[in-house]
């Protein structure tokens, strides 16, 4: 007689997940730069043992043109074994792959080839916006109870965003997620503190302040996202509004504490309006129990670079500088080490953040640039453009990938020659340090590579209940 068992890519602990085997597959989402064609998701071999090691080895093109895929996820995670809100017979199966701009949302089954994942289902805008009242979906997570999916605006393209809700197995669009919004209006990441009934939430821009490219007006005023939100994640309703000031510009992407007990996480601030820096900031509660506050701290300056305006894009030339552009961040399972992006000075730091109100910077690497252009050590002289922007940890630690591009319209801001996609594998040393790999990197003909997912989960795809 068969048992039913959880899927075993399922860990009640993040510490658990790091005694896993190895990653064999990464997953990818390929912007095609054209916005009339397909975009596709890729497969790379990630297994050192196969003749293919390092090589694309299929893929899927989306069935509609112009989506922009952007942060896709999983229909289940280990979140799937919390003990409030159990579904232990469910399987990491299903990729969940929005179009940001096509407002799509596309399933592909990995089964019974994860090689070769299949569209399944799409559900298409008119669903989704109907159901709803939300456009432009930007990242799934899988929760314990189901799958969450955000998006940027409302159907007209302005605001608020806000967050959906998606049946696990059917994917049958449940509808809006908040009870009570609050002041919230923008919208971009979201993540939550399992074992704190909390979710936080940051902030952009909406879909018309976005689309076409930073507004270099909207921008020194002051009117892209520049907090947090926090909620309860039960009830759904807003607790708190943390403002950094309105000098931090474009509040992105959320990485909470895995370990669930933990009340903290970090968050990135692409620019300041005062001298082009990114910084990095935490959010923690202030107290013990579920009436304490939530407060956030700066904790990372990172300067922008000086440069001669000949070799700076037009939206840059005035300043005579490259700011950092601080796009992406990861944390890796332990919660040790966080890796930030850097996409305009071309730049990957990893700090030690066992105090995570004293960080440690243990380590660099520079690829690519606004102005920069480093090459790969395994093609010396082979000037790159781009630069790490989206990051993805192994659940091990010990191999960190980075992709060059960020949204087609900005990174052609940025880098008007065009955006030539690649991938790259960084070595990890366990104490602290870093080196790019010099077998894994990986260009992509005339695709543009963002995010990236492994099979079995990754250190950005799962949460847990148990510490």
């Amino acid at each position: 007689m068969p048992k039913l068992l959880p899927d075993q890519s399922f860990y009640p602990s993040p510490s658990m997940a790091m005694k896993a085997a190895p990653e064999t597959l990464a997953y990818v989402a390929l912007l095609n730069p054209n916005p009339t064609a397909n975009d596709a998701l890729g497969v790379i071999d990630l297994d050192p043992t196969s003749p293919t090691y390092g090589a694309s080895i299929g893929g899927v093109d989306m069935p509609g043109a112009g989506d922009e895929l952007h942060h896709f996820g999983w229909n289940a995670c280990s979140s799937c074994l919390c003990p409030y809100s159990p579904h232990p017979h469910m399987q990491r199966r299903y990729l969940v792959v929005p179009g940001m701009r096509s407002s799509r949302i596309h399933i592909l089954d990995t089964q019974p080839d994860p090689r070769n994942p299949r569209v399944v289902k799409v559900i298409d805008a008119a669903e989704v916006i109907g159901k709803t009242g939300y456009s432009r979906p930007h990242t799934a997570h899988c929760g314990p109870d189901g799958i969450y999916i955000n998006a940027l605006g409302d159907r007209a393209g302005t605001g608020p965003g806000g967050i959906f809700g998606a049946h696990p197995e059917t994917f049958e669009i449940k509808g809006r997620w908040e009870r009570d919004r609050g002041p919230q209006h923008l919208a971009y990441d979201f993540w939550w503190h399992l074992g704190h009934d909390t979710m936080i939430t940051s902030e952009w821009g909406t879909p018309a302040m976005v689309e076409e490219g930073v507004n270099p007006e909207l921008l020194l005023a002051g009117k892209y996202g520049n907090a947090l939100h926090v909620w309860d994640l039960h009830t759904r309703r807003h607790l708190q509004k943390l403002e950094l000031g309105p000098e931090y510009q474009m509040v992105l992407e959320l990485r909470p504490a895995h370990n669930p007990t933990e009340a903290y996480g970090f968050v990135g601030v692409v620019t300041s309006l005062k001298d082009l820096s990114a910084s990095i900031w935490v959010w923690y509660r202030d107290g013990h129990n579920k009436q304490s506050a939530w407060r956030v701290r700066k904790i990372i300056d990172i300067p922008a670079e000086p440069a001669d305006a000949a070799e700076l894009p037009p939206l840059l030339k005035g300043f005579g500088a490259v700011p950092p552009l601080v796009t992406d961040l990861n944390l890796s399972l332990d919660d040790r080490f966080l890796y930030v992006s850097c996409f305009g000075t071309g730049e990957l730091k990893q700090y030690d953040v066992s105090d995570p109100f004293n960080p440690l910077e243990t380590g660099s690497v520079k690829l690519g640039g606004i102005v920069r252009r480093q090459a790969h050590p395994s093609r010396p002289g082979h000037r790159l453009n781009g630069a790490p922007q989206m990051v993805e940890i192994s659940r091990d630690g010990r191999r960190v990938y980075v992709t060059n591009s960020l949204y087609r319209t900005w990174d052609d801001q940025f880098y008007p020659d065009g955006i030539r996609g690649w991938l790259a594998q960084v070595n990890v040393t366990p104490g602290g340090g870093m080196q790019l790999d010099q077998n894994l990197f990986l260009e992509f003909d005339g695709m543009r590579p963002h995010q990236v997912h492994l099979d079995g989960g990754d250190a950005s795809s799962d949460s847990y209940c148990f510490a």
